[in-house]
């Protein structure tokens, strides 16, 4: 009698904890500020976090966020480690053909190589420099296609360390996203500066769904579509980026 006891007492508390389980799960790198990142208390914050949270609010689901590096964020996706990914990814050809995005919420960031404000730097006859870039992202491929003769590329785990890296003078250039290098160098008391021009490289920040997940991502793009009809969307840029970057277009 007692096993039996035992055994719907686990049964019920296993319902319990599947009640309980989130709807969606949300990978995000956080270190990706203002995208996404920690906050001091050690939680997730950021753009997309308060973005995908109220997706998740007006889609009616449960959601729960997966912190996750960013070079294993798609295969762990693929794995069925988690339902959708909003990490400040672009939307390119080649990672349509593992994942599938739903609809933008910001438009193409050209990306932007940053100095130090001492350095003579010239982007258009760059030779023999150390150019470094967050790895698995469109820099570092665009750096590998067009600037590894004669000069040396370097990959990183993360965005934040390709930064302490270019502070302390370990490389010559950085290569990121214009929106994630602007609070950097606007912030760094005139060290760091930007060089050479700008360059457009993939598309549009999206969140990324396995193949099969057709019906969440019509769900989550119907939230994003009214998040963007009723200016919620606009306030939010403005309030992590201190622009409608959409305006700009």
């Amino acid at each position: 009698m007692r096993k039996i006891q035992i055994s719907v007492a686990l049964a019920a508390a296993l319902v319990s904890a599947s009640a309980m389980a989130a709807d969606v799960r949300i990978a995000t790198e956080g270190a990706y500020a203002p995208w996404n990142f920690m906050d001091d208390s050690g939680n997730v914050a950021g753009f997309e976090i308060d973005l995908g949270n109220e997706m998740c609010a007006r889609a009616g689901v449960e959601c729960e966020w997966v912190v996750n590096e960013w070079d294993s964020m798609i295969p762990n996706l693929v794995a069925g480690n988690y339902d959708m990914l909003m990490a400040g990814m672009s939307v390119t050809d080649e990672r349509k053909e593992t994942i599938m995005f739903g609809d933008e919420y910001t438009p193409p960031d050209p990306s932007s190589f940053a100095a130090a404000s001492s350095a003579d730097v010239d982007m258009a006859n760059a030779s023999g420099l150390k150019i470094g870039a967050q790895g698995a992202t469109i820099q570092a491929a665009y750096l590998e296609a067009n600037l590894a003769d004669g000069n040396d590329i370097l990959s990183y785990e993360s965005a934040d360390q390709a930064v302490a890296d270019l502070v302390a003078g370990n490389i010559d250039v950085l290569l990121a996203d214009t929106s994630f290098l602007e609070p950097v160098v606007n912030g760094s008391g005139g060290t760091l500066a930007f060089v050479g021009d700008k360059v457009a490289i993939g598309g549009g920040v999206a969140p990324g769904y396995r193949q099969d997940e057709g019906e969440l991502a019509a769900k989550m793009n119907a939230s994003l579509a009214d998040i963007k009809a009723d200016g919620t969307l606009s306030k939010l840029l403005i309030e992590y980026f201190e622009k409608d970057l959409w305006a700009e277009q």
